[in-house]
C-alpha cells in the first residue's frame, strides 16, 4: 500500500508503478535524505510539534536505516516509488507511529528539492578538487616547459611561435574559470528549501532558520513556491559542466594530434593508451578520445533538463523527476574524465625536440620580420607586403627566412641589414613577445604564479 493511498480505491497498475518510481536512481541520495529528515525531526522537536520522544525514536531510527544501507545489510525495495518513500516507510516498520510523524509540516517535493540540493552540494565539492588537481598539473608541466618552443596555430596551420608552457597555461586558465563557475553555482545552491512543504508552506510553526543552520545552508530559500519548482541550480551546474567538458574535449583533440606521427609533440604513457587488434604498430590515445567523446553526454543533459523545464507551470510538476538521472549521468562523467585526463598529463613525456623542430617550419616569424621593418619605420602594411614576398620567394627556392641570402633580403628593402637574422631567430622572436599574458618565459612563469595564488586561495 503507498504512503498516499488514502485518495485511491484500488492499487496502481504494476506497469504504471514501474514508470513512475524512481528509486532505481535517486536511490544514490539516501544519505543526504536521511541527513535531511533528522534534521526535520529535531526541528519538529524544537518547535513542540511533535514530543522528544518521538523524535528520539525517529533519529535513532533513521541512524540504524542509514548504517543498514551502508553496510548492505538493508536491501532497497525495487518496487518502492523513490528513495524518500522508501526510507520513510522502513522508518515506521521499525519505530511505529513515531515514524509517521516524520512528514509533518513537510512534502516530498520540499524533501525531494532538498535532498537534491545536498547530494549536488557534496558532488561539486569533489569536482572541485578534482579540477584543482589538474590546474596544478598544468601549472606544473607549463613551468617545466616555460621555454620549449613550439608552432602556435590557427586554423590549424603554423602561425607564429609559443612555447608549450604558455599553450597549457592558455587551458589552465580555462579551467581556471570553469572551477570558478562550479563554485559560483554551489554559492547559489546553497539555499534552503525544506519548510516550503508542497508549494505553500505550513500552517504549523516551524522554524527554517534552526534547518538552514543545522544542514549548513546559507540561508533559506525565500518563497515557497520557487523552493519546489526550482531548478535552476541543477541547469546552472549543468552548464558549468558543459563548458568545462568543452575545455576537456578541446584539450583531448591536441593530445591527439600532439602524439601522432604527423606530430609527435609528446608521447603518452602506456598505461594510457591502447593498441589495435590487428595492426602491432598503434598506441591509440583512446583516454582522450573518449573524453572527446562524453562530452557530448554532458551536453545532453543540459539540453534534456532545459527542455524539460521551459514549458512547466508553478509549482511542482512530475515532469521534474526528469532532473535527476541527467544531472546524476553529468556529475559521474565529469569526475570520470577529469580524474583520468589528470594523470594521463602527469604520465605523458614531452619532446621539445620535435615542437622546436616544427617551429622552425612554416614562417611563423613571418610577422617578426615585418615588425623589423616597421621598427625601422616602414609602414606596416608595406612591411607585410615584402614579407609576403620574401614567403613566397622561400618557397620557390625551397628555404627558410632564415636562410635566405642578405642580398635577397636587400632586393627588397634596403632597411634590412645584417641584425634581421637575429631579429627572426624564434629564440629572439619569443623573448621580444614580452606584452602581457604573451608567450616569453618570464610571462608563462608569471601567469603559473598567479594561478597557483589562485588556487591557494
Amino acid at each position: 500500500m503507498k504512503m498516499w493511498a488514502g485518495r485511491f480505491s484500488k492499487d496502481v497498475n504494476q506497469a504504471v508503478n514501474d514508470f513512475n518510481s524512481s528509486i532505481k536512481f535517486d536511490c544514490r541520495m539516501f544519505r543526504q535524505d536521511i541527513a535531511g529528515s533528522l534534521a526535520h525531526a529535531e526541528m519538529l522537536v524544537s518547535t513542540g510539534i511533535i514530543t522528544r520522544e518521538d523524535g528520539d525514536k525517529i533519529a535513532s531510527g533513521l541512524t540504524d536505516i542509514l548504517h543498514q544501507l551502508e553496510s548492505g545489510e538493508m536491501e532497497l525495495d525495487p518496487a518502492a516509488e523513490d528513495i524518500h518513500m522508501f526510507i520513510e516507510q522502513k522508518l515506521t516498520e521499525k519505530i511505529g507511529d513515531a515514524g509517521k510523524r516524520l512528514h509533518t509540516a513537510r512534502s516530498r517535493n520540499d524533501q525531494v528539492a532538498l535532498g537534491l540540493r545536498l547530494w549536488l552540494r557534496e558532488e561539486t565539492a569533489e569536482i572541485s578538487v578534482l579540477v584543482k588537481d589538474l590546474l596544478r598539473t598544468l601549472c606544473d608541466l607549463a613551468g617545466e616547459h616555460s621555454g620549449a618552443i613550439m608552432p602556435g596555430y590557427t586554423h590549424l596551420q603554423r602561425a607564429q611561435p609559443v612555447t608549450f608552457g604558455h599553450h597549457l597555461m592558455a587551458y589552465a586558465y580555462m579551467f581556471l574559470r570553469d572551477l570558478d563557475r562550479i563554485c559560483d553555482c554551489a554559492r547559489r545552491m546553497n539555499r534552503n528549501p525544506l519548510g516550503s512543504g508542497a508549494l505553500a508552506g505550513t500552517t504549523y510553526p516551524i522554524d527554517r532558520e534552526l534547518t538552514t543552520m543545522l544542514l549548513g545552508f546559507d540561508g533559506a530559500v525565500q518563497n515557497s513556491l520557487d523552493g519546489v519548482s526550482d531548478r535552476d541550480f541543477c541547469l546552472e551546474l549543468l552548464s558549468a559542466l558543459s563548458i568545462l567538458m568543452v575545455h576537456l574535449s578541446r584539450f583531448s583533440e591536441e593530445i591527439i594530434l600532439w602524439c601522432s606521427w604527423e606530430f609527435k609533440f609528446i608521447e603518452l604513457d602506456d598505461a594510457f593508451a591502447t593498441g589495435s587488434s590487428i595492426m602491432p604498430q598503434k598506441k591509440n590515445p583512446d583516454i582522450a578520445e573518449l573524453v572527446r567523446g562524453k562530452s557530448g553526454r554532458v551536453f545532453g543533459g543540459l539540453m534534456s533538463l532545459l527542455t524539460t523545464m521551459k514549458g512547466l507551470p508553478l509549482a511542482y510538476n512530475k515532469d521534474m523527476q526528469e532532473d535527476k538521472e541527467p544531472v546524476f549521468d553529468a556529475v559521474d562523467t565529469v569526475k570520470l574524465c577529469v580524474s583520468t585526463f589528470t594523470p594521463m598529463l602527469k604520465t605523458m613525456r614531452v619532446l621539445p625536440e620535435n615542437m622546436r623542430a616544427a617551429a622552425a617550419k612554416g614562417f611563423i616569424n613571418a610577422t617578426d620580420c615585418a615588425d623589423y621593418l616597421v621598427k625601422k619605420g616602414m609602414p606596416f602594411r608595406d612591411a607585410y607586403k615584402i614579407t609576403g614576398e620574401l614567403v613566397a620567394l622561400c618557397i620557390e627556392q625551397g628555404k627558410t627566412l632564415e636562410t635566405l641570402e642578405l642580398n635577397d633580403y636587400r632586393e627588397k628593402s634596403s632597411l634590412f641589414a645584417g641584425d634581421i637574422f637575429d631579429a627572426i631567430s624564434l629564440e629572439a622572436c619569443l623573448a621580444q613577445r614580452k606584452s602581457h599574458g604573451g608567450p616569453c618565459r618570464e610571462s608563462v612563469t608569471a601567469q603559473v604564479t598567479e594561478v597557483r595564488k589562485e588556487l591557494e586561495s
